[in-house]
């Protein structure tokens, strides 16, 4: 079995530092370099098991050579970074960066079908959570009514989260006419239906002791549907991490979530 060479982009953060635990503990990955804008001038950080000590800077550009593969969990700058300087380079990229707009999308799906490089880029690694969108979707033609929880970590940046968007999303695909949504007469504290999404309403919690949290209630008469995931720990993250990177060494183009690698689509 090929070793597949990895820079981790983002190192410095909660997830770029499960990502390195991830990648030198798998069989067939090697870590070989890190990127953190907190980083400065070329430096070398310890392996999280001892085995000794990879190149760490805050320009990817210093340490992509010899790269297979760049994971990225930063910032959507970062991983626009990542984008530029894998296309570049020939290096294949897995996106788990938060806050991935269309506009991202869009060059990487250009700079792919130019250098023949594969891209994924996944709102949720947990493969629990990629399976409560493929659930909603087949669940929302029986039901017209629906609320989504979602509650996250107090540091987390965004709200709602990018996987609450993407179950929503896939909501609305499973029901393209839409939910109905209920206004109330009286909204003494406003906001309190939470936020609005082509009939959804959306909550978000933020707080400590939570790492992500997603839960969708669908009403019908006399009964209610409930569909729940939960990742306790960041560990839940690494196998669709792990699973993206070795389907990304052998696919060019752009994919978008895990359902295709699940075999889910």
């Amino acid at each position: 079995m090929d070793t597949i060479s990895v820079v981790v982009s983002g190192v410095m953060g909660k997830m770029g530092r499960q990502v390195l635990s991830a990648v030198t503990e798998a069989p067939d990955t090697k870590p070989i370099g890190a990127v953190d804008k907190f980083a400065g001038d070329l430096d070398y950080i310890d392996l999280p098991d001892g085995s000794g000590q990879i190149p760490i800077t805050s320009s990817i550009d210093d340490v992509i050579g010899g790269a297979n593969v760049v994971i990225d969990f930063s910032s959507p700058e970062g991983a626009i970074n990542a984008i530029r300087s894998g296309s570049a380079n020939g290096v294949n990229v897995v996106i788990g960066t938060t806050g991935i707009d269309e506009k991202i999308i869009s060059e990487a799906e250009s700079v792919t079908s130019k250098t023949n490089t594969g891209i994924v880029i996944a709102p949720n690694f947990a493969m629990g959570a990629v399976l409560m969108m493929y659930l909603v979707e087949k669940s929302s033609k029986f039901f017209d009514f629906v609320d989504l929880t979602e509650a996250h970590h107090e540091a987390k940046i965004d709200s709602p989260s990018g996987t609450a968007i993407a179950i929503a999303n896939s909501m609305i695909k499973g029901k393209p006419e839409g939910f109905e949504s209920t206004i109330s007469e009286s909204e003494p504290i406003k906001g309190a239906r939470g936020a609005f999404h082509k009939g959804v309403n959306i909550h978000s919690a933020r707080m400590p002791g939570k790492v992500a949290y997603h839960e969708a209630v669908f009403g019908a008469l006399g009964q209610t549907l409930k569909i729940t995931h939960e990742s306790i720990n960041r560990e839940s993250f690494m196998p669709g991490v792990l699973m993206a990177t070795r389907y990304v060494m052998s696919r060019s183009g752009l994919t978008l979530g895990l359902e295709k690698i699940m075999g889910l689509e």
